[in-house]
């Protein structure tokens, strides 16, 4: 199967399908992602319907989590899967906590993050601005956050995948630090955003704060 890039620079490369169909041309050393955990209600929340989530079937369209096949074949490099409390992985030590800094909403005030590596528990303590904090992704991680997970990496893992891109901050973020990335996104509105972000110096959508 003839791959072609959506978008290709000297360091990432976006692929626009489904991840179980471009899985098996590729290779990578690590995963990185936020794959949807399949736990919308029918209606969603507020933030979900501002952000333009799309109901089908009584499921949000991009909200259907990855079953226990494409789970293993994404956990068998290093891997960092945040909500993975949400999904069918084995128990781990090494999570990865992002504290919201937000007070009273009516969502978490801090995110999880699975891992497969061996290290104590860390907590990355960062607010994005205003409540959705500048998101053209319902589920978008500011790239702070995301630069601060690459550094947990295996320095051996020379190709970063994120199979679940969204707006692409995987991609950006792996840019920076000057890592080779893979990103697949199977909705084309969102490949058009990460395009764009990689394309112009990974612009960083949320308030700038070097990461602790």
């Amino acid at each position: 199967m003839p791959l072609t890039p959506y978008y290709e620079d000297a360091l990432v490369q976006l692929f626009h399908g489904d991840c179980r169909d471009i899985l098996p041309y590729i290779e990578w050393g690590a995963v990185v992602t936020d794959p949807p955990y399949g736990v919308l209600s029918e209606k969603g929340s507020a933030a979900t319907r501002r952000s333009g989530g799309n109901k089908d079937d009584g499921v949000m369209s991009w909200d259907v989590a990855p079953d226990a096949a494409l789970l293993q074949t994404l956990t068998q490099s290093p891997a960092m899967v945040w909500g993975g409390c949400h999904l069918e992985l084995p128990s781990t030590k090494g999570y990865l906590v992002w504290d919201k800094q937000i007070d009273g909403l009516n969502f978490g005030e801090v995110e999880f993050c699975w891992t497969n590596l061996t290290f104590a528990p860390r907590v990355f303590r960062y607010r994005a601005v205003g409540v959705d904090g500048g998101k053209v992704h319902p589920t978008q991680k500011p790239e702070q956050l995301m630069l601060w997970c690459l550094r947990f990496l295996p320095p051996a893992a020379a190709v970063i995948l994120d199979p679940y891109a969204g707006s692409g901050t995987t991609g950006v973020a792996a840019k920076r630090y000057g890592r080779r990335c893979i990103l697949i996104e199977r909705e084309e509105k969102y490949c058009e955003v990460a395009a764009k972000r990689l394309a112009q110096g990974a612009l960083d959508l949320f308030q700038h704060q070097e990461p602790a």
